[in-house]
């Protein structure tokens, strides 16, 4: 594995390290194609700002530092800035502005809450039997995929639902199918690996399989070590080869 697109940073004040070290780090573990992908910057209308995403205010100096480490390395490792960013249907026109007005080249999909994070969200690893809850995740997730904005969908099997098979099998596919409808690659999350989350989830890689849905990997680092994680790529690719996945290696970068 020599690439990796996902890659938090100190500013959204839940990483850990330098770029700097996740960049040497990444090119110590022989990583050739990187991308910074920190949570995308936004501001609710009623002045809410989360704790977990780069300031606004600080989103041209996040990508003006990703751009200065790309010219620096350029000999040893081709390096692209973007944000993880969350699709809410009221906001996303806004917060593709602001992702766009900081300088970013890419955009990755990771929809951490059900419906929107504020007011009043429900993250979608907190332990749910809500079918409609799972179905308004799914909503959001197809719908983002249809954009064609987002270079890929992180870790699509978040959602810890703990209601019916049959209910998430018959949601979760509508992922799959959409994956592979309009080419938009499902990453199988290390991060998840790395901290035996709730995924990734294996009913989640049946459907993939079977649906043939394009797959990729990403490291999902909040620290340096993680910057390169050869330790969970064994993992992954047991994933691909018991569930028979279209692994496509490194994504393609869709710019915005």
């Amino acid at each position: 594995m020599n690439y990796n697109y996902h890659t938090h940073t100190m500013r959204c004040r839940h990483a850990k390290g330098t770029p700097e070290e996740y960049v040497l780090r990444a090119i110590e573990g022989g990583i050739k194609y990187m991308g910074f992908s920190d949570h995308a910057p936004y501001i609710f209308p009623d002045g809410y700002e989360s704790g977990y995403r780069v300031k606004v205010s600080e989103s041209k100096d996040y990508v003006d530092d990703i751009l200065l480490l790309k010219e620096k390395y350029k000999e040893k490792i081709d390096i692209s800035v973007g944000f993880e960013m969350e699709y809410y249907p009221s906001h996303f026109e806004k917060m593709l502005k602001i992702s766009k007005e900081a300088g970013a080249e890419y955009l990755i999909l990771g929809q951490h809450f059900i419906g929107q994070e504020h007011p009043g969200g429900t993250h979608t690893v907190d332990l749910m039997d809500d079918v409609n809850s799972l179905k308004e995740y799914v909503e959001n997730v197809v719908d983002a995929i249809k954009t064609g904005v987002f270079t890929y969908v992180a870790h699509p099997d978040i959602f810890n639902f703990t209601g019916s098979l049959k209910d998430y099998r018959n949601e979760m596919r509508r992922i799959c199918v959409a994956s592979k409808e309009y080419n938009v690659p499902l990453e199988i999350n290390f991060l998840g690996i790395r901290d035996k989350r709730n995924y990734p989830f294996e009913e989640f890689w049946v459907i993939a399989g079977e649906e043939k849905a394009p797959v990729t990997f990403g490291f999902d680092a909040h620290d340096v070590q993680s910057a390169y994680d050869g330790e969970s790529i064994a993992e992954a690719e047991r994933l691909v080869n018991t569930y028979k996945l279209n692994y496509i290696g490194k994504p393609k970068i869709i710019e915005i």
